[in-house]
């Protein structure tokens, strides 16, 4: 999970970087970081300067904060952690160092593989840890390269690492993006081009472009899987950064969950619209569903769980019409809005107390009504049991519960903060669709088929295996290499 950006050549780095962290809040509430690069032409050096702290974007950083920020490159990152401790304070990233070369700064989204290896190995050697990340890793690596130019250390650092990571890296000259190989966690790139056509450019980094559009950069394209991408000043007069290249994976493993209900609708990942997905998904969804309409019922009552689910409801209700099963969408659950995220909230006992707090029913919609819920997932079973107790108390007929993914059925290694195997309900239940039923207390339970999922997203005929769907398969495309779920707070 977690959110990066980056940017580099603008006068207002650390705001364009706040704003850019605002729009990815959704990715990662425990924490956020900004480190900014105040380089001058006669000096090889830059001057770094950072920010970083537990809590939102917009309580971490005040207005003197961005008077110290001066700089015109810089980077964040929000955090919630599935690798390290999320109490610990040395986790909080950007992560920053001065060693051999000059300066280092790094904001991680995914998840190292070998990392145990790599930091016994390292270990042993006499390097002494700061953080419990699996990020810090790149640093010490690239620190002990022998190579001499920044980008080149990066590249033999990223050459020992497997797993799931887009990276964004501050030098003293350059801003770097790197992606793994196979392409899991998203990463794209943007541009600011100033009125004057001859004037330097502005290049922007982002998790996702919903980051862009808040600071009225366009996007141009993804940082390509085993990119690694030098922006410098070269680049600013060009418009054109220059790459290395990691050995080709002739495998892709996208993230499939980003879809389903990470990233945002209004996001461009992987090169493709995730509201155009997700409302695939609602379709695909509808058509293998078998409810309609009760012989007293003009049509089918659909609400969403907001606001994840609303695309995919929409979805739902417009090929349900198109099928001749009557079906209108209805505001049956409001949120609000000042509530973080349910599953992004470490802690099941958390989660469960956020649930009422975050949700309120219409009890006019919902009375005396057969309603299809839409849902995008289902995790642990915590919330959806705690919703449909709320939707309950506004004395429904009955309630019928779709899910715009297939069962849940396996941790994730690569960045999703899916638990153990034995806290997954479909696990639990062994995968029982009425045992989960019974569980959920609903009249019905239907799952998107693993065939309706892959037939919602893009293909890429040229690639082979071109999404990770091991959360709902088993099948994990890259090595796990002993790799466990759990946040370890400590090296041992």
């Amino acid at each position: 999970m977690c959110g990066i950006f980056g940017v580099f050549n603008s006068k207002e780095a650390a705001s364009d970087t706040f704003y850019g962290l605002y729009a990815l809040q959704h990715r990662g509430q425990e924490a956020a970081g900004i480190v900014v690069a105040d380089y001058e032409e006669s000096k090889k050096r830059a001057v770094f300067r950072f920010q970083k702290d537990f809590g939102l974007v917009s309580e971490i950083f005040s207005d003197e904060d961005f008077e110290k920020l001066t700089g015109r490159a810089a980077i964040g990152h929000n955090r919630y952690s599935t690798s390290g401790s999320a109490k610990l304070r040395q986790n909080i990233q950007p992560f920053s160092v001065n060693y051999k070369s000059g300066h280092l700064a790094l904001a991680h989204n995914g998840t190292f593989t070998n990392a145990r290896q790599l930091r016994s190995d390292l270990r042993e050697k006499g390097v002494i840890f700061q953080a419990t990340s699996d990020s810090e890793l790149v640093l010490h690596l690239a620190a002990r390269s022998t190579a001499k130019k920044p980008e080149e250390q990066i590249f033999d650092a990223l050459s020992q690492i497997q797993g799931a990571y887009s990276i964004v890296i501050l030098t003293d000259t350059q801003l770097i993006a790197a992606r793994d190989p196979y392409g899991v966690r998203p990463l794209s790139l943007g541009i600011k081009k100033q009125s004057d056509s001859n004037a330097d450019c502005t290049f922007v980094l982002a998790s996702e472009t919903c980051a862009f559009d808040i600071i009225s950069a366009e996007y141009v394209r993804e940082v390509e899987p085993g990119e690694i991408m030098i922006i410098d000043r070269m680049a600013v007069k060009t418009q054109e950064p220059r790459s290395l290249y990691l050995p080709k994976s002739q495998k892709r493993a996208r993230c499939i969950f980003e879809f389903v209900y990470f990233s945002r609708p209004d996001s461009i990942i992987f090169n493709e619209s995730v509201d155009k997905v997700r409302r695939k998904l609602g379709k695909n969804l509808a058509i293998e569903s078998k409810i309609k309409p009760a012989e007293d019922e003009n049509y089918l009552t659909v609400i969403s769980v907001p606001d994840s689910s609303n695309t995919a409801a929409l979805g739902f209700v417009t090929e349900s019409n198109k099928h001749n099963v009557p079906a209108r969408m209805e505001l049956g659950l409001i949120r609000n809005h000042y509530v973080g995220r349910t599953f992004i909230h470490p802690g099941a006992e958390s989660r469960e107390l956020k649930v009422r707090s975050k949700y309120n029913i219409v009890r006019g919609v919902l009375k005396n009504r057969r309603i299809i819920v839409v849902d995008d997932s289902i995790v642990r079973g915590t919330t959806s049991k705690m919703l449909v107790k709320l939707l309950k108390e506004a004395q429904p007929k009955e309630i019928h519960l779709h899910i715009s993914s297939p069962q849940i059925i396996s941790p994730c290694f690569y960045g999703m903060d899916f638990p153990t195997r034995d806290q997954l309900i479909a696990s639990m239940l062994e995968s029982e669709n009425d045992k989960i039923r019974k569980y959920l207390d609903v009249d019905s339970l239907t799952y998107l088929s693993h065939e309706g999922l892959l037939n919602s997203v893009p293909k890429h005929e040229d690639e082979e295996s071109s999404y990770c769907t091991a959360c709902f398969s088993g099948s994990y495309p890259i090595a796990i290499n002993g790799a466990n779920t759990d946040k370890y707070e400590n090296d041992d």
